[in-house]
């Protein structure tokens, strides 16, 4: 800074100003110092600068499988805002083990991020009370949080569920079954709740065997759905609860002769391509992602108040297996 100031023959006071961009100097000395800024190659020391006001210009997001389609445009939205906000992002997968949740994210601490934004694993985010208190703001998304009062924005599952369930009973299914993942997984609990809202409004019963709850494993979701399928009154429709369910719901149902309606939570990839394209309830995990690091850096940015909950809307998108009539 001192060659700076020497060229531009002003004092260090003023090359901070200028790079700091305060108030207090002309726009022909700004134009002067940054002049020498240029000729010198100069750089501001960012580390030193945000050390000094306690921050450190990163932020960290945990999901649950960084793998999962669904989790990328959300991951992409939370970095190309962290981005904008001259941030960077650390990410990690939970693998939906609330250990693995609490190990990545009190890394992220000790590495001094200024914030984290969550898909939470854990049902019990007390441990996270302490980092609060030192001022890390957090965000879930996706998922509220267990045991704590934090900002958090969501889905409409339950009311998206609803209307895909609605769909069904519309096109004439009385006998609809219900595949969904662990009950004990927020999303996966409101999906169900809104099965049965949907059931319920239209009058019709729910049979226990109509609803089966558990891991997504393909084995696992393909013998519910040969048992659901099976006997004298089969379902004559499926309602997959997230789109690894329905990608092998839609695996099963091409090897069988009869036509099974299908509507599934979750857009995913080619969807529209298959023969009959498939029904979906359409997130934007985009614009949870958007949403999400827009509410962090606004209270990074001294933003006050109760925690927020936003609540985004899903929509369904007819195309074709949630249209099919039932089959006798």
């Amino acid at each position: 800074m001192k060659d700076v100031a020497a060229r531009a023959g002003v004092g260090l006071k003023t090359v901070s100003r200028v790079v700091n961009e305060e108030p207090g100097v002309t726009d022909d000395t700004i134009a002067r110092v940054q002049a020498a800024i240029d000729a010198l190659g100069f750089r501001r020391n960012d580390s030193a600068r945000l050390l000094r006001k306690g921050r450190t210009a990163s932020i960290g997001l945990v999901l649950e499988d960084l793998a999962d389609p669904f989790y990328s445009p959300l991951s992409r939205a939370v970095e190309d805002l962290a981005r904008a906000h001259g941030t960077l992002l650390f990410t990690g997968s939970s693998a939906e083990d609330s250990d693995r949740e609490q190990e990545l994210v009190l890394a992220f601490c000790a590495r001094r991020v200024d914030g984290l934004v969550i898909v939470p694993a854990s049902e019990d985010h007390r441990y996270l009370e302490p980092e609060i208190a030192a001022g890390v703001a957090t965000v879930f998304v996706d998922r509220p949080a267990g045991g704590i009062n934090a900002d958090v924005v969501v889905s409409d599952n339950a009311g998206g569920t609803r209307e895909g369930v609605a769909h069904l009973i519309a096109h004439g299914h009385r006998r609809i079954g219900f595949i969904g993942d662990l009950p004990r997984i927020h999303t996966a609990a409101e999906r169900l709740r809104g099965y049965r809202e949907a059931m319920a409004d239209a009058g019709l019963p729910v049979h226990d065997g109509w609803i089966s709850c558990g891991t997504t494993a393909p084995d696992r979701v393909r013998s519910e759905l040969d048992r659901m399928l099976a006997g004298p009154e089969p379902v004559t429709a499926i309602f997959a609860g997230n789109n690894r369910i329905t990608v092998t719901a839609v695996r099963v149902l091409a090897d069988r002769p009869q036509l099974v309606a299908l509507v599934g939570f979750d857009d995913f990839e080619l969807a529209d391509l298959l023969r009959p394209a498939i029904t979906v309830v359409a997130q934007d995990p985009a614009q949870l992602g958007r949403t999400a690091a827009r509410l962090l850096f606004q209270r990074l940015d001294g933003a006050a108040g109760a925690p927020d909950r936003l609540e985004l809307p899903c929509r369904l998108v007819a195309r074709g297996s949630g249209e099919l009539p039932p089959m006798a």
